[in-house]
């Protein structure tokens, strides 16, 4: 491809040079004219080299009349008032075959030099590009928003988490900071989206997934489209895709990823309508669960009731009706601790002695 187009240019060049060389004539304007129809490329060359021409001529009227081996000071690119352009032209013109034969090569080499100036200053302006001021938002507890960020992604935010975004020219850069929130991300192949957490690069084009800090561990659920899970640290280990349907456990080096239906993966995130959905959940994990929304915590006191099994739906809200629940279903009982709710196990009462 790029021989392709080096040929193309030079091609170009060699027809501009051509026709500035005096001798141009009414066929050759035919043969130029079916070379331009030929593709868009070949027009799209010529246009460049005699837009790059065309500059370099004017700042050659620029410098007319100006003693060689001089530069003209500052501000001082005028025109000598000796200078005869239309004398100087015809003196050009006299002087014969071998000199325009010059005149052009020395036209295609300039041309050429001038585009391949352009395409290096453009590549050194992109790589010049200033750092990205990230800009922060920020959820407390309890609370939820979605931000529309300036490319057209929305981002909601659940409870108590932080996102920084920074959208440069070649990336979309998401540093979540706590917590946990949902992406829908516009479509746009040349600049990726990413989150970082914690040495994880969770990348998408166009998707919608959600991204949650657990501790020291991360949890990617995939909703719809692709996403590639990936790591900062080891550059040549292999990406995680996953689809849509897709729940990823990250916890320190091990990972598992497991397939379910999408309206299971949704119900993950029912945090974004205000609930909570357990199915066989240990106890200690949903309490956990309703901690990440209220700052009134749940704790568990007795080691014996973290692991009995519950499910349904729950407000994350409303952890006092959670709490009644769970003390008319099971042996447990709840007691206030300063700010917080203890569950406990409820103790059988003492069998009276008959005597």
């Amino acid at each position: 491809m790029e021989a392709n187009s080096k040929r193309i240019e030079c091609t170009a060049a060699a027809w501009l040079a051509r026709r500035d060389s005096g001798s141009w004539r009414e066929c050759d304007q035919s043969q130029l004219d079916a070379w331009l129809r030929e593709s868009n490329a070949h027009r799209v060359a010529w246009l460049r080299l005699a837009s790059a021409w065309e500059q370099a001529d004017r700042l050659k009227a620029l410098g007319a009349g100006v003693p060689a081996g001089r530069v003209p000071q500052p501000g001082q690119w005028t025109l000598s008032p000796h200078f005869d352009a239309r004398r100087s032209f015809t003196r050009e013109r006299a002087r014969g075959h071998s000199g325009r034969r010059w005149s052009a090569f020395a036209i295609a080499v300039s041309a050429i030099f001038l585009l391949t100036l352009a395409a290096g200053s453009l590549l050194l302006w992109q790589r010049a590009e200033p750092p990205v001021q990230p800009v922060v938002y920020r959820t407390g507890v309890g609370d939820s928003t979605t931000i529309r960020l300036a490319d057209g992604s929305e981002a909601t935010l659940s409870s108590d988490t932080g996102i920084a975004v920074a959208l440069s020219r070649r990336e979309r850069d998401i540093d979540l900071r706590n917590g946990e929130a949902f992406f829908e991300v516009q479509k746009d192949k040349s600049r990726p989206f990413v989150v970082h957490v914690d040495g994880r690069r969770v990348i998408a084009v166009g998707t919608r997934f959600a991204v949650r800090r657990d501790g020291d561990g991360l949890r990617v659920v995939v909703t719809h489209g692709l996403v590639r899970l990936e790591s900062d640290a080891d550059a040549d280990a292999a990406a995680t895709l996953l689809p849509a349907g897709s729940v990823a456990q990250l916890s320190g080096d091990a990972l598992e990823v497991r397939r379910v239906p999408i309206d299971e993966a949704r119900e993950l995130l029912s945090w974004r309508d205000g609930f909570v959905v357990f199915h066989d959940t240990p106890l200690a994990a949903a309490a956990a669960e309703f901690n990440r929304y209220n700052t009134r915590k749940l704790v568990i006191g007795d080691p014996a009731i973290a692991g009995l099994k519950v499910g349904g739906q729950f407000r994350w809200s409303n952890q006092e009706a959670f709490v009644r629940l769970i003390e008319q279903v099971f042996p447990v009982r709840s007691e206030a601790r300063g700010s917080d709710m203890v569950l406990l196990a409820k103790r059988a009462a003492p069998r009276k002695r008959t005597h």
